[in-house]
């Protein structure tokens, strides 16, 4: 819970504030004095009367009633005095920045555990523990250095990490980004991220609030909650980016199905980020550059010009927005030649615009009013340095001024970062945010102009949810026998072949005659037929049907045969599986042997909805293939959207499926039709859905 004396504290103590402003303690009471915190300033430290000229108790029951506590001591004499705290001095709202609690042992997640109860039970905000502090409008509750402009419209920053969020704020303030809030929630004992972007959208107003969030997570406790806020800031006008850390999957547990495979936690983060619009971002570099970008005005389409006086950087600027599906119109016609003759010879307009590196301010104004006015582009992108002839005041002042008055968004960058350094500084100073390489600036371009929109519609299409559960209810942990996965398949009306599970070859020959040859076989026990030659296609006749039956029947595990028609098609699958906290993540992608050989899966959080179904599609490097090439058929392509949101729908019904296969699928353009299917079911913990 995020309380008014953990935003806006009328009153402070700093619980170990010293003179010594190379400790937690004291630095924090040092930024909180530089920064003129407006209200009443307290300190306990049992050694001083005094610290930085501040009053100083010695006793913390000596200390007056206090709306905001931030606590620089030793773990173990935490816990008491965050009971004094709260149930003594009415205060609302602790900081912990002491390390030395549950990331360090089984005593210090005992004293976190129990201060947490303190909070929780007298309702009071807890920050951290191990974290470097809070940063509002109203103070600097922290210790780090250096402190960031403080301005309501500026960014705000959630993080997990203390170190890291240091090193953030320094590569943001080189950018120019002012910051509106600062949360470092450390082990987040009771305030995490998700808590603390609960409370942003809860107080949102657009144009009053800090428009871009910026997230730095290495645990999500609560995906859901997260999300749900996300996708509620977004809608609301703020937009959101994230680095989430820990992604490798090298620690991945394994799995024994195709998608339990392929699926991993870090697939799951990717499509909740996808789901809700937040732009993921993988180095404080990015996160701070496509927060930077945030910052200006989102342009109205995808049309770029480029303006430089320097040829090289515009090349690579070019390539990689164009790379990735940004236009750059090329610029002709009257208004360009007119243009022309206000620059020096040797110039072009054709965008990249090169006024060369004698170009002027005031040519610079040409170039950007023609921009705004006469040339169909959406934003503009500035490149101007200083190779150390001289001063570029006049060009970053006029910069300044028509990213002021500008329609169209204009980013600058403004790479000499020596040579111009003084020049720069001025141009922060008046608020502008400026990039020192254009490259990642395109980047972050890039990444803002083709992040999804959030998904508001994920209806499901109906199921028989009563077939469906008492399926589930009726069987134990693990996987379903092919009876049983048929049920859920025809429940969730998801198109099957024809089959027929025998043990004895009288029966086989019987479901021979009624699927008529061909057929194909396979082995009913172990896990991974393929694996173990328990799959024979097109079987034509009685006796080879036979030598097949007795083969398969030897093979370890082997508890029967299953005969379907021959079949064909494309083949394709469709697969899900649940991951802790985050639900079901769904997959799809070639099937077959392809699966695992190609790797060309997309994914999304359940519920699918039909945009998210086709984007998954559409996402595939085999998209070409299943459309259909060179007179090859191609597989529907809505029947394969109906199947992936019907396999989310049967999911949503039951949520103790911990992994499920549909591979293949066979599709052509009429048809798609699942061959063959796993279900594992795991009802020990369906919350963790």
């Amino acid at each position: 819970m995020i309380t008014k004396e953990l935003i806006a504290p009328k009153s402070i103590v700093v619980v170990g504030g010293s003179d010594d402003i190379h400790k937690p303690g004291g630095a924090t009471l040092k930024n909180l004095l530089d920064t003129h915190y407006s209200g009443e300033l307290y300190v306990v430290n049992p050694k001083c009367d005094t610290a930085q000229g501040v009053k100083s108790y010695r006793d913390i029951e000596q200390l007056p009633s206090v709306d905001c506590a931030i606590l620089a001591i030793p773990a173990k004499m935490c816990l008491a005095t965050v009971e004094t705290l709260c149930n003594k001095k009415t205060c609302k709202a602790i900081i912990i920045l002491s390390a030395g609690f549950k990331e360090d042992s089984k005593e210090g997640a005992e004293w976190e555990r129990k201060i947490t109860e303190v909070c929780n039970s007298t309702n009071t905000a807890l920050i951290g523990p191990n974290c470097v502090g809070v940063m509002t409008q109203q103070y600097i509750g922290a210790f780090i250095q250096p402190v960031p402009k403080i301005n309501p419209l500026g960014a705000t920053l959630i993080s997990g990490s203390g170190a890291t969020i240091v090193f953030i704020l320094e590569a943001a303030m080189q950018l120019g980004l002012h910051f509106s809030q600062v949360f470092s929630v450390g082990n987040c004992a009771q305030i995490g991220v998700e808590d603390a972007l609960e409370y942003m959208d809860e107080n949102y107003v657009h144009g009053k609030s800090s428009p871009v969030i910026m997230l730095y997570i290495e645990s999500m406790n609560n995906p859901a909650k997260l999300a749900r806020h996300a996708k509620s800031l977004i809608a609301k006008g703020a937009r959101i980016a994230a680095i989430k850390a820990g992604y490798s999957e090298a620690g991945s547990r394994a799995a024994s199905s195709h998608t339990g495979a392929l699926a991993s936690p870090d697939k799951a983060v990717n499509a909740l980020f996808r789901k809700t619009g937040i732009v993921r971002c993988y180095s404080r570099t990015e996160l701070v550059t496509v927060a930077a970008a945030m910052m200006y005005p989102e342009p109205d389409g995808r049309k770029v010009a480029i303006v430089t006086h320097a040829g090289g950087p515009a090349v690579m600027q070019t390539d990689v927005l164009s790379s990735n599906g940004i236009e750059i119109p090329r610029l002709s016609g009257p208004k360009a030649e007119e243009l022309l003759k206000k620059l020096y010879i040797g110039s072009s307009t054709a965008n990249p615009i090169d006024f060369l590196a004698t170009g002027t301010a005031e040519q610079l104004g040409y170039i950007l009013d023609a921009c705004e006015n006469d040339f169909d582009v959406d934003a503009i992108t500035i490149i101007f340095g200083n190779p150390g002839l001289s001063t570029v005041y006049d060009v970053y002042d006029l910069i300044s001024d028509k990213i002021k008055t500008c329609r169209k968004p204009i980013y600058p960058v403004l790479p000499s970062v020596v040579n111009a350094h003084d020049e720069i500084k001025a141009f922060h100073d008046k608020g502008g945010i400026s990039f020192p390489d254009e490259v990642a600036l395109g980047s972050a371009i890039v990444k803002i102009m083709n992040r999804p929109k959030p998904i508001d519609d994920c209806t499901l299409p109906p199921v028989d949810k009563k077939m469906i559960r008492e399926v589930i209810d009726s069987n134990p942990n693990g996987y379903l026998a092919p009876d049983q996965v048929q049920l859920l398949l025809d429940a969730a009306g998801i198109n099957r072949s024809k089959e027929y599970v025998v043990s004895e070859l009288g029966e086989a020959l019987e479901a021979a005659k009624e699927i008529k040859y061909p057929v194909v076989m396979k082995v009913v026990g172990p896990i991974h037929k393929s694996d173990v030659g328990g799959v024979s296609l097109n079987i034509s006749d009685d006796a080879t049907l036979s030598s097949e039956f007795y083969r398969m029947m030897r093979i370890k595990d082997a508890t029967g045969v299953l005969l379907q028609p021959m079949l064909s098609g494309t083949e394709v699958f469709v697969g899900a599986k649940r991951e802790e906290k985050f639900g079901h993540l769904i997959l799809c992608g070639l099937g077959g042997i392809y699966v695992e050989a190609l790797h060309d899966i997309s994914s999304s959080l359940s519920p699918v909805s039909k945009v998210e179904a086709d984007e998954m599609i559409r996402g595939l490097r085999a998209i070409k293939l299943l459309e259909g090439i060179r007179g090859k058929e191609g597989v529907n392509l809505v029947l394969f959207n109906e199947v992936i949101r019907r396999v989310s729908a049967l999911c949503a019904a039951a949520p103790e499926i911990f992994e499920m296969d549909i591979n293949p699928l066979l599709g052509n353009s009429k048809s798609i039709t699942a061959v063959d299917a796993r279900i594992r079911i795991e009802k020990s913990d369906p919350s963790r859905q």
